[in-house]
């Protein structure tokens, strides 16, 4: 399914209406208030994420590192390290765990792309909500075919128990699947569609929809889908 993107002058109003908006890459840019290329300086890390090692079911085909930050009178400062948490009410799979994953590497969190790819997404939620302070976590993703199939929410079809949600596509190669669904979490409306351009990025309320990725399968060996995910909670981390 081709993807029907938000014109970025409608971002906001998009949010509040239906509860979501998909940014064509260069309006990712052009929200982030930098070049393409500076994105791109991000991509490299990718490639040096570590094994996730909490799957319950077994698969060995999630990499992944994660961050926290808060976004707070226009400025963005990274926390000290800390686990991942999620209840049970919002992730089945693998909610109650303290989930500790290898931090981001440094060399890309001082980047410029990232700073302004990630305090602006915060001021987006701000238009929408109001002023909060913004606990943000960072998620890398890398999902690969090295079991012949892999999934990138193993969970299902979800929320995530924050307030908004992004979810940047960085690259896919070798692969075929890997949709984008959403639904209306209180009616019976939905979307579905592949993203397939890097910094195509996709912002959900996170009390107003669910959403899942389908599995992927490989075309070629080495096959994998690579992701940024971003999430923002007002005025505390889940779990504290």
């Amino acid at each position: 399914m081709t993807p029907i993107f938000t014109p970025l002058a409608e971002l906001t109003a998009s949010l509040r209406g239906q509860g979501y908006a998909l940014l064509a890459p260069a309006d990712v840019a052009a929200l982030s208030a930098c070049t393409l290329d500076e994105l791109n300086a991000l991509v490299p890390s990718w490639d040096l994420l570590a094994p996730d090692n909490y799957l319950k079911d077994g698969g060995r085909y999630r990499r992944r590192r994660h961050s926290c930050f808060v976004q707070e009178y226009g400025e963005l400062t990274q926390t000290a390290h800390r686990a991942h948490w999620q209840p049970v009410e919002y992730n089945a799979l693998h909610g109650g765990m303290r989930r500790m994953f290898e931090p981001m590497d440094p060399a890309i969190v001082s980047q410029p792309g990232w700073q302004k790819l990630v305090s602006a997404l915060g001021r987006a939620c701000t238009e929408v909500r109001g002023t909060h302070p913004w606990y943000v976590e960072a998620h890398q993703f890398r999902i690969d075919t090295t079991d012949g199939i892999g999934r990138p929410t193993p969970e299902g079809a979800h929320r995530d128990g924050v307030d908004w949600v992004a979810v940047i596509l960085i690259g896919r190669t070798g692969i075929k699947g890997g949709e984008t669904r959403i639904f209306e979490a209180d009616g019976p409306n939905g979307k579905r569609f592949t993203m397939t351009e890097p910094w195509t990025l996709l912002l959900l309320d996170d009390a107003t929809v669910i959403h899942e990725s389908t599995p992927i399968q490989p075309l070629e060996a080495h096959g994998h889908r690579d992701t940024l995910v971003l999430t923002y909670r007002a005025n505390s981390f889940q779990g504290d």
